[in-house]
């Protein structure tokens, strides 16, 4: 497969050396970071004949600050949609692996949210027992059958025999939307699920849902909509543009992060404002990215002892970046990341049942 037959190359935007587009070209390079536009919707119910423009992203994102960016950014263009949405979902998973295959990051922007099975399908090819984090409104697990869509992609990632699932995260899912087994299933397999609540005003308690994430995948839908509709299915209530970005660049603070994707931007949006907010969620992604790799790859660790009715538990502190991690392990992988709260709730003889769960 050619990338020249399956992309369509994005217009030239004239940005000054300061500024992102400044790093940005055409072609993937080793150890990049990888631009890629979706504009097949057909998993969310609606017609692959729409009019998706990312113009507006792409100039609100180039002239955004490059800072102190080193990574190079390739932006591949719009994906042309197949003619079934099976044939996009195999031309996505091709391009992914050609990604993963020079050790570039592809982050997959628009589209539909079931997008998300063939960008899994991908990376399980690549490496095995994934940790999967997805921000996402709706807790969905139905499966009738049929083509994959944004209803019953998580159902057939659960399910598949081929694929090999270590962990998955899913947060800022909202009460009064979801049906209530579907939760419940969740936690009954050791799932974390995370309320909106929980996510609000700061990143501190969630953020070690990010931390190990190999995938993470944003619903657009779990983002408040102002003024004109940001997702395909608008709410009223959600993330907050401030928390959207802090979380994006949590996402890219990850230490194994091999892809991301962000689906559910409304397709044929023009409002400025929202073009805006996806911009610099891909931007604060970036940062986070950008970060992550200037860190150094040795890390010391200081060991502090709680005794919880008669028995001693192990917290460190990574001395570098101040994370918690709870385990008395010498094997950073080893350690599980906490919170500090986790750290200060145990000094109360509290802990954190996730920490025992196998």
């Amino acid at each position: 497969m050619h990338l020249e037959d399956v992309l369509v190359p994005p217009a030239k935007i004239t940005t000054e050396k300061w500024q992102l587009g400044s790093l940005v070209h055409s072609e993937i390079k080793e150890g990049g970071l990888v631009l890629i536009f979706c504009t097949d919707y057909r998993g969310a119910a609606i017609s692959a004949a729409i009019n998706a423009d990312f113009t507006g992203v792409r100039q609100e994102l180039y002239q955004l600050s490059k800072l102190d960016f080193t990574l190079p950014i390739c932006d591949l263009g719009d994906l042309i949609s197949g003619k079934t949405i099976q044939d996009t979902h195999y031309i996505l998973e091709e391009i992914v692996t050609t990604c993963l295959q020079k050790n570039a990051l592809p982050i997959i922007i628009g589209g539909s949210n079931e997008l998300a099975y063939p960008l899994y399908s991908a990376l399980n090819a690549y490496r095995k027992n994934l940790q999967y984090t997805q921000v996402s409104n709706i807790v969905s697990l139905g499966d009738q059958g049929g083509d994959v869509d944004e209803l019953n992609f998580l159902s057939r990632i659960f399910s598949s025999k081929h694929f090999t699932l270590k962990n998955y995260h899913h947060l800022a899912y909202q009460k009064h939307l979801n049906e209530t087994n579907s939760v419940k299933l969740m936690k009954e397999v050791d799932f974390e699920v995370k309320r909106l609540a929980d996510m609000m005003n700061t990143t501190e308690h969630t953020e070690p849902y990010f931390r190990r994430a190999d995938l993470v995948t944003v619903n657009c839908d779990a983002v408040e909509s102002f003024s004109e509709p940001f997702s395909v299915h608008p709410q009223v209530n959600g993330l907050n543009r401030r928390e959207i970005c802090a979380y994006m660049k949590e996402a890219g603070l990850s230490d194994r992060l091999l892809a991301t994707g962000i689906f559910n931007y409304h397709p044929t949006q023009k409002n400025q404002l929202n073009q805006q907010l996806l911009a610099q969620m891909i931007w604060y992604l970036v940062e986070g990215i950008n970060i992550q790799r200037s860190h150094p790859k040795e890390r010391k660790y200081e060991t502090f002892w709680v005794l919880v009715e008669d028995e001693q538990y192990a917290f460190q502190r990574d001395t570098f970046t101040g994370l918690w991690y709870f385990g008395a392990d010498e094997n950073p992988e080893k350690l599980m990341p906490c919170a500090p709260q986790d750290y200060e709730a145990a000094k109360r003889g509290r802990l954190n049942a996730r920490f025992f769960k196998t």
